[in-house]
């Protein structure tokens, strides 16, 4: 099973229910896919090494070939061409590596080079394996080395946990797409709640099956929970708002190494969202 955990807005306690569900099982895998700031790492013991690179394929112009006839820029939807006298300026960082400029040359003078945006990292602890993905500074394009994350899948485990970007932009769909289940991290404040939404209306837009944990419980009101009970969205569980809690997390200790109870917790977790998909 491949759930992935998803939030509104950074902060909402993402990266801790994600490595909490991944250090209360075996036979789990766990892929830290927010790869503009990877942190799972962080809360775990597990010695990583670098296993491969995130790239796209962006336009290299053959100036014998090129007559500058402008079809590359004018179709170019991300303005990363533009046709000048003499010459047509790449912006490399703004490519998204779509080909549609190669593949509407009418010269054929335009062909593709890699040019490498991320990187890749694993490690292992017995039967817990860890990936993240590490976007390259100064790149903006995060989709690509989730997608070159997602194919470090060990499709054999039993678990598989991702922990996404936060937000609801291309980024998050990227990582939530073919789970099988979406966990939803919100805090009950007025932003949390807002964000929330967003994300809810993206997911059903893509059909995927979700639930809520509500992290923070107590800091603010009831209107998040009301929402999940008007729109029938489950809420799978409830973290408080406790100072015990916020302490270990400090010292980076997650929630189910800090406590036998939240341990118990989380593997009951799984048996809960096994039955909502097998409900639905």
């Amino acid at each position: 099973m491949q759930i992935t955990i998803a939030s509104g807005k950074g902060g909402t306690g993402k990266t801790t229910i994600a490595t909490s569900l991944f250090l209360s099982h075996e036979n789990i895998q766990l892929l830290d896919a927010d790869v503009d700031e990877p942190n799972c790492s962080l809360f775990l013991s597990i010695s990583v090494k670098e296993v491969g690179e995130a790239q796209i394929l962006v336009p290299e112009i053959d100036y014998t070939k090129c007559t500058h006839c402008g079809i590359c820029s004018e179709n170019c939807e991300f303005h990363s061409l533009i046709n000048l006298p003499g010459q047509i300026l790449v912006f490399e960082k703004i490519c998204h590596g779509c080909g549609v400029c190669s593949y509407l040359c009418p010269e054929k003078a335009i062909s593709e080079k890699p040019r490498t945006i991320g990187k890749i990292f694993a490690g292992t602890d017995k039967e817990l394996i860890f990936h993240y993905g590490e976007l390259i500074v100064g790149e903006e394009l995060s989709t690509p080395v989730i997608a070159k994350l997602k194919n470090f899948i060990h499709q054999e485990k039993g678990l598989i946990i991702i922990d996404s970007p936060p937000g609801s932009a291309c980024s998050m769909v990227e990582a939530v797409i073919n789970s099988d289940y979406v966990i939803i991290v919100a805090e009950p404040t007025p932003f949390g709640l807002s964000d929330m939404q967003i994300v809810v209306e993206t997911l059903r837009r893509i059909k995927m099956e979700f639930g809520v944990i509500i992290n923070k419980d107590g800091i603010g009101n009831d209107e998040l929970e009301t929402f999940c009970t008007e729109e029938e969205i489950p809420i799978l569980m409830k973290v408080p708002f406790d100072i015990e809690i916020a302490q270990k997390y400090s010292e980076g200790k997650t929630l189910a190494v800090s406590s036998p109870y939240w341990k118990k917790k989380f593997i009951e977790l799984i048996k809960k969202i096994k039955g909502e998909i097998n409900n639905d």
